[in-house]
């Protein structure tokens, strides 16, 4: 948070000029190899022979306290390049108030293959960051509707970045950073921040397993905020789960603040981690450790006001379905069917609209289930199987419409050797094919008038 030292806001939009002039980044792109080593980490992941896969991996949340000095609580000039040099022992990192010492944090150290760019110093860039081990796409920031008092002076919000494991296994990782203040319109600034985290949630993560980690300004112990609303919706909070046996914390005056052993179920900071799983993959939290020991200068002095925050996960998919990777570009809106399908599905009948393009994709199942991507434009054309008959294969095209990658062109094959495909082939193709003993029940992508990508959802056959 801004440090509470009187700073009026005239003052603060003055040295914007300044402020501009102290981001010492050159706007590293997202996705970028900082190293070919890449860091050490800590995950495991294996595949049994049926195509299940299970692993590990560690996470870490931090508010860094990159604030421009004298305005930082911190003192991140010097602290900055430490934390550069512990951050790259997680798996995935994800850092608020990282301002103006970007690249300190970035270069000094750390040697995470995919990174994301900053969006700008203190004021102008909203401090949401992402260091992984793992590739990831679909990125966005997203700033909260409604700000206040000092919580408007930078775009507080969040991050959401399609993180890949494995080979079609993708965990939606979220980064926030909730508003500070505590008067009445702060509160329902805040309350009005975890519905519109709700509701992008459930409108571009749905089907998805999901992380959500950052520094939430919010207690459970205040009445006049709404983080139990996740908690309704099927997300779990790991401290709740590993320290306090599963038991919310009441509605109290008196915060949770018995932080002399800081990783404990009577300590309750604000920086949080929440997390659901999906029809596909189970996440199991093992371990969460406030790191307040490790993170600590020469001196002993903490590296920033806030405490960093680990936990350790394993992970299994479904021994029942198996996902391919996506394919095509980052428009349209998010999609997963993997949440709406039955026991033992079937393909009864495929259908594809195209002209020169994908406009829809979509199956009907034995059971009723109809899953359908895309828009009405170009022209319907449908495959109804015979009851031995399945999706063995789809082979797939994209190309650039209107500056947006879509795919192109489709052509199912079924076991019998029969055919459905549309649109227009270009040089950029893939084929998914199901694995022995498998079929194609499903999709996973994105997409909106047309269809946007494709990942294949297999299901025994």
């Amino acid at each position: 948070m801004f440090k509470k030292n009187g700073i009026k806001p005239l003052i603060f939009i003055a040295l914007f000029l300044i402020i501009m002039g102290c981001d010492q980044t050159g706007q590293a792109p997202l996705l970028v190899n900082s190293d070919e080593s890449g860091s050490s980490g800590n995950h495991v992941i294996n595949m049994d022979p049926s195509g299940r896969i299970s692993g590990s991996f560690t996470t870490l949340t931090y508010n860094i306290g990159g604030l421009l000095e004298p305005f930082s609580s911190s003192n991140p000039s010097i602290y900055t390049p430490v934390i550069s040099c512990m951050v790259r022992d997680y798996d995935i990192v994800q850092v608020q108030e990282d301002f103006n010492y970007h690249a300190v944090l970035y270069d000094t150290c750390d040697n995470h293959l995919y990174r994301s760019s900053t969006s700008g110093g203190m004021g102008i860039g909203s401090g949401l960051n992402q260091l992984s081990n793992f590739p990831y796409m679909d990125w966005e920031r997203v700033t909260w509707t409604n700000r206040s008092g000092s919580d408007a002076l930078t775009p507080k919000g969040f991050t959401m970045a399609r993180t890949r494991i494995a080979e079609g296994m993708y965990i939606d990782f979220y980064n926030l950073h909730a508003q500070s203040e505590t008067t009445e319109t702060a509160l329902a600034n805040s309350r009005s921040d975890m519905l519109q985290l709700i509701a992008y949630i459930e409108a571009n993560s749905a089907g998805n397993a999901v992380i959500i980690m950052g520094d939430w300004n919010i207690r459970y112990t205040r009445s006049g905020q709404n983080i139990r609303e996740l908690l309704d919706r099927g997300f779990t909070d790991v401290w709740i789960q590993l320290m306090r046996n599963g038991n919310v914390p009441e509605f109290s005056t008196t915060a949770l603040t018995s932080c002399g052993t800081p990783t404990s179920g009577d300590c309750e900071i604000v920086d949080k981690v929440l997390y659901r799983n999906s029809n596909y993959i189970t996440l199991t939290p093992i371990e969460y450790l406030i790191e307040n020991e490790k993170f600590v200068y020469t001196d002993g002095s903490a590296l920033s006001d806030h405490w960093p925050l680990k936990v350790s996960w394993n992970f299994t998919t479904a021994s029942s379905i198996r996902m391919s990777d996506q394919f095509g570009g980052p428009h349209g809106t998010p999609y997963n069917d993997v949440a709406s399908l039955p026991l033992n599905p079937v393909v009864s009948t495929l259908a594809i609209r195209t002209g020169s393009r994908v406009d829809n994709i979509g199956v009907t199942l034995s059971s009723g289930n109809t899953f359908s991507h895309g828009g009405n434009g170009g022209t319907l054309k449908k495959l109804t199987l015979t009851s031995d008959e399945y999706l063995s294969s789809v082979k797939l095209c994209s190309g650039v419409y209107n500056g947006h990658t879509r795919i192109f062109y489709t052509k199912f094959t079924t076991s019998k050797g029969r055919t459905l495909a549309g649109g227009s082939t270009t040089g950029s193709s893939i084929t998914y094919t199901a694995p022995s003993g498998w079929q194609i029940v499903g999709f996973h992508g994105r997409s909106g008038s047309a269809v946007d990508k494709i990942g294949i959802i297999y299901a025994p056959r």
